[in-house]
C-alpha cells in the first residue's frame, strides 16, 4: 500500500498514534482505490469544497455513498471506485471501496475492519449463508471512529426495519431493527446497534485493510474461505437477494409496507 505523508489537520505529537497505526498509513492508492481518476477527484472536490473540517468533510463524502442505491449485483471481481461511482449503485463492498477512495481524496485517512456476522443477519434476504462479512468503515477524525451506516440506504431501510417489526424478528435483511441509521462524523454509528465485541451476531473480526482485494488476501481469510467457492456461492444467491432489495425500496417509496409478508 502506498503511503502518503499528509493527514487533513494533522494532530499534535501528544496526539499522534503509536506508529503501528499511523493514519498517514491509510492514504494511499490500491488496485481498486484509484486515486489518480480524475472523476473520482473531482467528486471528492465538489463534495468537499464548502466544509470546513475533516468531519464536515467526511459526513459530506458518507452522505453521497450512503444515498447510493444498495444492490446485488452478479460479479467476476471486484469493483475499482471509479466503476462504481459510474454504476451509482453497489453492493456493501462497492460502496465500502467507493467511501474510503472519496475520503483519501480529500486528505482524510479511511479505511475498513470486516467483522464476521452469523448468517442470521441475512434472514429474509437468503437462508444461505452461514456467515457474511460486513465491511465497517474506520475513518480517522483526530481518532478512528467506525460506523457501517453507509451501506444501507434511507428507503431500503425504513423497509427492512418495518418488515423485522411485522415478522417480529429483531434481525434481518442486514440490519437490527434497533440499530444506528445514521452516522454524525464523531461517534461510532452500527447498524447492528453495537461494536463486534459486544455485538450478539458477530463472530469476530479481522485485521484493517484498504478494500475487498487486501481482505482475501489476509492469510485469516484464505484458510477460512476458497474465494472462487464463495464468490460462486454470492452469484448464486445474487438474483434472489437483489430481487428483495428492490421489493424493500419500492414498498418504501410507494409507502406500502405489508404486513407480515412470507420472507423470500
Amino acid at each position: 500500500m502506498q503511503t502518503v505523508a499528509r493527514v487533513e489537520d494533522a494532530e499534535d505529537d501528544a496526539s499522534r498514534p503509536a506508529a503501528g497505526d499511523d493514519p498517514r498509513a491509510w492514504l494511499g492508492a490500491t488496485s481498486l482505490i484509484d486515486l489518480g481518476d480524475t472523476k473520482l477527484r473531482l467528486k471528492s472536490g465538489s463534495l468537499t469544497q464548502l466544509s470546513k473540517g475533516p468531519r464536515e468533510k467526511a459526513l459530506a463524502i458518507y452522505g453521497f455513498v450512503k444515498r447510493m442505491e444498495l444492490a446485488k449485483p452478479m460479479k467476476v471481481r471486484f469493483h475499482r471506485a471509479r466503476e462504481v461511482l459510474d454504476a451509482g449503485s453497489g453492493d456493501a463492498d462497492d460502496k465500502a471501496t467507493l467511501f474510503v477512495a472519496l475520503l483519501r481524496l480529500a486528505g482524510i485517512p479511511a479505511r475498513l475492519r470486516y467483522v464476521e456476522l452469523r448468517g442470521d443477519i441475512l434472514r429474509g434476504l437468503t437462508s444461505h449463508m452461514t456467515r457474511a462479512a460486513r465491511p465497517v468503515a474506520e475513518v480517522w477524525i483526530g481518532r478512528w471512529v467506525r460506523t457501517d451506516t453507509y451501506i444501507f440506504d434511507a428507503r431500503y431501510m425504513a423497509a427492512a426495519r418495518q418488515r423485522l417489526k411485522d415478522h417480529g424478528w429483531r434481525w434481518g435483511y442486514g440490519i437490527y431493527v434497533g440499530g444506528a441509521t445514521l452516522w454524525n462524523g464523531a461517534d461510532d454509528a452500527y447498524v447492528g446497534g453495537s461494536a463486534s465485541d459486544s455485538d450478539p451476531m458477530a463472530l469476530g473480526e479481522l485485521p484493517p485493510v484498504s478494500d475487498p482485494h487486501e481482505l482475501v488476501a489476509l492469510p485469516a481469510w484464505k484458510a477460512r474461505y476458497r474465494r472462487v467457492t464463495r464468490a460462486a456461492h454470492w452469484n448464486v444467491l445474487a438474483p434472489a437477494m437483489g430481487r428483495v432489495i428492490r421489493e424493500l425500496r419500492e414498498e418504501a417509496e410507494q409507502g406500502i409496507v405489508p404486513a407480515a409478508r412470507k420472507p423470500s
